[in-house]
């Protein structure tokens, strides 16, 4: 029997720990996990600062302890809704069921035909990667929101200067 794979899109800049809470609620309701990396195409902004490779090392890293196999795909944007499922299969393994809370994700999935599910949304008040990016930016204590992998490869790649310097 195929396994159950459930698919997890999100564009993790950075991936912090409402994520993690996310990507392991996720596990534990399939066999295996795909992430899939959104905007993929897009870095060294402030909205998105971070590569596609550095964020798939950031995702890949805090997934080790999990005992879940995951598949961690960076998706391109394609500004064209009415193709955007199929652009997701054709860079992704198969799946089941996708999990999202975007209303626009879940409608382009639902049309498609693909199940989805809705999850709670983990410390969003505090959770969210704009916020982050603004704490990085002013000096704050922004690591306290983020796994300790994503940590190492921000200070790795000088993320917060990054940010500042394209601020």
């Amino acid at each position: 029997m195929a396994p159950y794979r459930g698919c997890l899109i999100g564009r993790f800049q950075p991936f912090h720990r409402g994520h993690r809470k996310l990507a392991e609620y996720v596990a534990d309701d399939v066999d295996e996990l795909v992430v899939g990396i959104g905007s993929a195409d897009a870095s060294h902004t402030r909205r998105n600062p971070f590569t596609a490779g550095e964020r798939v090392m950031m995702v890949r890293k805090t997934l080790e302890p999990f005992d879940i196999t995951d598949y961690v795909v960076p998706i391109e944007d394609l500004d064209r809704n009415s193709v955007w499922v199929s652009h997701v299969q054709s860079m992704a393994p198969e799946f089941d069921v996708a999990y999202s809370n975007n209303p626009l994700v879940i409608r382009l999935f639902s049309e498609a035909g693909i199940e989805v599910r809705q999850t709670e949304m983990f410390d969003r008040d505090e959770l969210k990667g704009s916020e982050i990016r603004r704490q990085m930016i002013d000096g704050e204590d922004w690591r306290q929101h983020v796994p300790q992998p994503v940590q190492d490869v921000i200070d790795e790649v000088d993320g917060v200067g990054r940010l500042r310097d394209i601020e």
